[in-house]
């Protein structure tokens, strides 16, 4: 794939704010200059998390790291670097990058894994669309240690979703372990849910089950070949997933929904030694840990997002297996209509929702 020439930065730009009353504003900003360690992105493709309807789209829901400053939307940025400030190092203008989305202290235990997303520093920890401005916007100014090469195999809208969509899938994949032996069960097919059936067809599943309760969403994974079976949401769903698998349940379950139903599924619809991962945020559940989950000696993990360094393996897996996230973008707006991309996320009405920017809006 072609990298065009950046050019040099307007005075000012454009970017997108969220009020909390499911509408967006579009103003001007004045454009940032890169201090020590960071540079200056020119936007070229910004997707749209579930967690910014969740929790800030319809109204400011998000306390501590959800918690919505009034900065610029957009915490799946990728972009070309038109700007650099002093000591960047491994990074020039020119570069294609994408930004992992949350800027931590650099120096907690967590940070020192590479698991910014669990920085523990009050006043350092910072995510992009949350309290530092983020990818809805001409421009972005970024840290230097948030940022992972992008290959020239992949484009822009792929590696929007790479920190945030097929890396927390992948995380949660990682923790679980894939491999030919694995019939999985999915529910909520929305974007992490079918990043999470893209990657299980790529490490070596047997047997894909997704579960939703839109129709538009179960059509598209059964169009994308993500899935071998899908099942409407409701009350037999784990009697049809044992007849899927011989009566015995699935080796492994991932939930990317958050809803309560959908926990209680995964749950009695995994076979004996099974795992399963919670990814979907938000909600409850209700279970009993000696039936459901520990006489059968069933492992239950959490996850929540990815680290930079998985993130990297990520990208190089990406090239290596040929799959491009951005298969799962339905719809692409320019900065102008940035009003429509989230109304229709809001509505579950699509794959993935993406601001594009020059040539990922052709």
């Amino acid at each position: 794939m072609k990298t065009a020439t950046p050019s040099e930065p307007k005075a000012d730009m454009l970017g997108v704010v969220l009020p909390g009353n499911s509408t967006t504003e579009l103003r001007s900003f004045a454009m940032p200059e890169p201090g020590w360690g960071q540079v200056l992105l020119r936007m070229k493709s910004s997707t749209i998390c579930g967690s910014d309807i969740r929790a800030i789209y319809h109204e400011h829901l998000g306390k501590r790291p959800e918690g919505y400053q009034g900065v610029i939307a957009g915490h799946e940025p990728c972009g070309q670097i038109v700007k650099t400030g002093p000591g960047c190092r491994c990074f020039a203008v020119g570069d294609r990058v994408i930004v992992y989305h949350i800027s931590g202290c650099g120096l907690c235990n967590d940070c020192r894994r590479g698991y910014m997303i669990s920085c523990t520093s009050a006043e350092y920890r910072r995510a992009y669309g949350w309290q530092r401005d983020g990818g809805m916007a001409d421009c972005l100014l970024a840290e230097k240690k948030d940022l992972v090469h992008l290959p020239d195999a992949l484009s822009y809208t792929d590696g929007a979703q790479v920190a945030c969509g097929f890396g927390t899938a992948y995380e949660g994949l990682e923790k679980i372990g894939i491999c030919g032996d694995a019939a999985v069960l999915i529910t909520g097919l929305g974007p992490v849910g079918l990043a999470a059936a893209a990657l299980c067809r790529k490490l070596g599943a047997r047997q894909i089950l997704g579960i939703d309760v839109l129709p538009g969403l179960l059509q598209l994974a059964r169009d994308l070949g993500l899935c071998d079976e899908v099942i409407p949401s409701g009350p037999e769903n784990v009697a049809a997933v044992r007849a899927l698998t011989a009566g015995h349940g699935v080796e492994r379950a991932v939930e990317c929904s958050g809803h309560p139903q959908a926990r209680a599924t995964v749950i009695s619809a995994t076979r004996r030694w099974g795992r399963i991962v919670f990814l979907g945020e938000g909600g409850t559940v209700q279970f009993q840990p000696s039936a459901d989950l520990m006489h059968d000696q069933k492992t239950l993990y959490g996850s929540w997002v990815t680290s930079i360094w998985r993130m990297e393996e990520l990208v190089e897996r990406l090239v290596r297996w040929q799959l491009f996230p951005s298969s799962l973008v339905t719809h692409r707006f320019p900065l102008e209509r940035t009003d429509e991309a989230y109304a229709l996320m809001a509505s579950g009405r699509c794959g993935k929702a993406a601001v594009c920017f020059d040539e990922e809006l052709v």
